[in-house]
């Protein structure tokens, strides 16, 4: 602005101080043309003043413009975050919609070219929950869809309603409606974040409906639960009794229906409190099926027994490092039941227990990094049951499992598995089961492809084609004529799988 005043007085000086043509000089004195000049430069002055004014309102304007537009981006980034605030308090009345989900699906063959046997439970002691290592033994497909609409209130609540959609199935064709199994295992609804809850209630949400409870966890290689809570009722999560002190309760139900040799429509009640202390979990659940004890046999002969009432209590210890050694995680737990609460993993699921049935449950597992590009994730499942469905009973095995990841790139791995598993297993003649001991062993080498190695365990989707060999001693293929090992051309003395499958969830 100071180049435009200087510019505009010179023009004015310069129009002021022109020497008069040699014709009017000679007309006009000395005097008198000194009196026009000092007039000229009086008028050149008040220009000047005139022209500086203007700059200075000039510039007065522009700081005023910068200020505004400076208040302006201020406004607008301040409405920007008012505005992603708002929405995140309030959406639109509609909220917003999930879609979340699991699935696995492969194929998986023979040595003999012929439908491979597999799943984590096919030896004898898989009927009370004996896990072996998935990693190429899964012939199955199976599909978790879930479907969640989420709300949240201009008083801060929020509401969520959620169905999961699952099917399971060992055909290989594309139009499978015959063999499907799909059904509907989840549909309920929570409220959480009231206004009016205060103190240890603050931020707790309810929660009924028909649902898999939400602190469910597992041993992923061996697709085992250490603890499954499942049924139709109701509950509050996240009780808050103090700093990392959190407690849920639920109340649910259970019909044991027709199940094995069950005649009658019985219904569990299964109350349970899951307390969380820092890393230590400590859950007990009491259950009462009253009318249990009363069920026959389907040619009307009354059960001994049965029973009708029992509890379930575990506890666990989850920590961020490999067992206290060095970095990575680890997960522990150990569970007791007796009389219906003697299925420990399944809570209140299993009508056939007797009321003196006991049970002890121990599962463990970690994950390291061996070194670079190398991954392992040891696992131990082990349980003991006695009394369980025949006075006299005896049932004892334990699994070891491992799973190493070599990762050769961000997107292609070699994943190997072993398991073996040991059983001593005496049913006294519960439905034919014969009394047998043994080990069962499998290898598994699965070359995996996947899009990023977001986690050397859990990054998903995965393509893997593997092979596995599976071997376990001769005399547990006389468990039972209608159990996996000893069924035709699946006999002990070395058996090959190959195939391939994909496995997602998100």
């Amino acid at each position: 602005m100071k180049i435009i005043t200087a510019t505009l007085l010179g023009i004015g000086l310069a129009n002021s101080l022109i020497i008069p043509s040699a014709q009017s000089a000679g007309k006009l004195s000395i005097e008198e043309r000194l009196t026009q000049l000092e007039l000229r430069l009086q008028q050149a002055e008040s220009r000047a003043n005139i022209a500086e004014q203007k700059n200075v309102q000039l510039q007065s304007q522009i700081s005023l413009a910068e200020k505004q537009s400076l208040q302006a981006q201020k406004t607008s980034s301040d409405l920007e975050k008012r505005t992603a605030k708002i929405e995140k308090i309030t959406p639109d009345d509609n909220g917003y919609f999930e879609l979340h989900g699991y699935a696995r699906s492969g194929m998986m063959t023979s040595q003999n070219a012929r439908h491979a046997q597999g799943g984590a439970y096919l030896t004898p002691a898989g009927q009370t929950g004996g896990a072996v290592g998935r990693l190429g033994n899964e012939p199955d497909t199976y599909v978790e869809v879930y479907l969640e609409k989420k709300q949240r209130l201009e008083n801060g609540a929020t509401t969520r309603f959620m169905t999961m959609i699952a099917d399971q199935q060992k055909s290989y064709n594309d139009w499978t409606a015959d063999s499907s199994t799909l059904n509907v295992s989840q549909v309920f609804a929570e409220i959480a974040g009231l206004p009016s809850f205060t103190g240890a209630f603050k931020d707790t949400t309810l929660w009924a409906g028909k649902r898999v409870d939400r602190d469910n966890f597992e041993i992923p290689w061996l697709d085992s639960k250490f603890i499954a809570l499942n049924g139709t009722g109701g509950g509050i999560y996240d009780i808050k009794w103090g700093n990392d002190v959190r407690s849920n309760f639920s109340l649910i139900g259970r019909s044991f229906g027709d199940v094995d040799i069950v005649t009658n429509d019985v219904q569990n009640y299964v109350l349970t409190a899951n307390n969380y202390i820092g890393p230590v979990q400590w859950l007990i659940s009491g259950m009462q099926a009253k009318d249990n004890n009363d069920r026959e046999t389907p040619s009307g002969v009354k059960i001994l027994h049965a029973a009708d009432s029992g509890y379930t209590t575990l506890l666990g210890y989850k920590t961020d490092s490999f067992y206290g050694i060095t970095a990575g995680e680890s997960r522990s737990a150990i569970s007791w039941g007796e009389g219906l609460g003697a299925e420990v993993k399944n809570i209140g699921t299993d009508p056939a227990l007797l009321s003196d049935a006991k049970t002890m449950r121990f599962a463990s597992y970690g994950i390291i990094n061996l070194a670079p590009n190398w991954d392992f994730a040891p696992s131990v499942l082990a349980q003991y049951s006695k009394d369980r469905y025949m006075d006299g009973d005896d049932y004892r095995w334990v699994t070891l499992n491992g799973r190493v990841m070599q990762n050769i790139t961000d997107n292609f791995a070699l994943a190997y598995e072993a398991s073996w598993q040991y059983m001593d297993l005496d049913p006294n003649g519960y439905l034919d089961y014969q009394k047998v001991h043994g080990n069962f062993y499998k290898l598994t080498f699965a070359p995996t492809f996947r899009a990023s190695n977001i986690s050397p365990f859990f990054s998903r989707p995965e393509l893997r084609i593997f092979a596995t060999w599976m071997n376990w001693d001769k005399q547990l293929d006389n468990y039972s004529n209608h159990d996996t090992l000893g069924s035709k051309d699946f006999t002990a003395g070395g058996e090959w799988s190959f195939g391939l499958q994909m496995e997602t969830f998100f």
